[in-house]
């Protein structure tokens, strides 16, 4: 598989940014609330939308191998900072933490135990992984 690049372009007179990722095209905003103009997602809806495409695939995948009767994955996530205090399950008991909250629905004729298993290998798709381990961002001047 080919390596794209994702490319980002941005005025510095507001937040909107043009996506291009090899032939698509898409647009990252804040809402008009906050000073942008509301013409794309924001970044953290860009990322919730990567994880929940992620969890939507894997899950598919899964069943399509296991020749289970899934007929469709709908994945809802919400971000939102929390007061690590208020998390009895964090490590981190200071400042504020980052917390993504997401519903899975699997529709079709499936028992409760492919119901939890699908709901199992959801939360291991390759993004969620990423986002739950260390990351090194290497960033440089170009």
């Amino acid at each position: 598989m080919e390596e794209r690049w994702v490319e980002i372009k941005g005025a510095a007179s507001g937040f909107a940014q043009d996506i291009t990722i090899g032939p698509h095209h898409l647009r990252g905003d804040e809402p008009a609330a906050v000073g942008g103009t509301d013409t794309g997602p924001t970044p953290y809806e860009l990322l919730l939308a990567a994880l929940g495409t992620c969890k939507s695939m894997t899950a598919a995948m899964y069943a399509r191998r296991k020749q289970w009767p899934l007929e469709s994955v709908t994945v809802r996530l919400h971000h939102a900072k929390i007061h690590a205090k208020d998390c009895e399950d964090c490590e981190t008991k200071e400042g504020k933490l980052d917390r993504i909250e997401c519903e899975l629905t699997f529709t079709g004729p499936l028992s409760e135990e492919q119901r939890a298993q699908l709901e199992s290998i959801a939360n291991r798709c390759p993004v969620h992984r990423t986002l739950t381990s260390e990351i090194k961002i290497v960033s440089r001047l170009i």
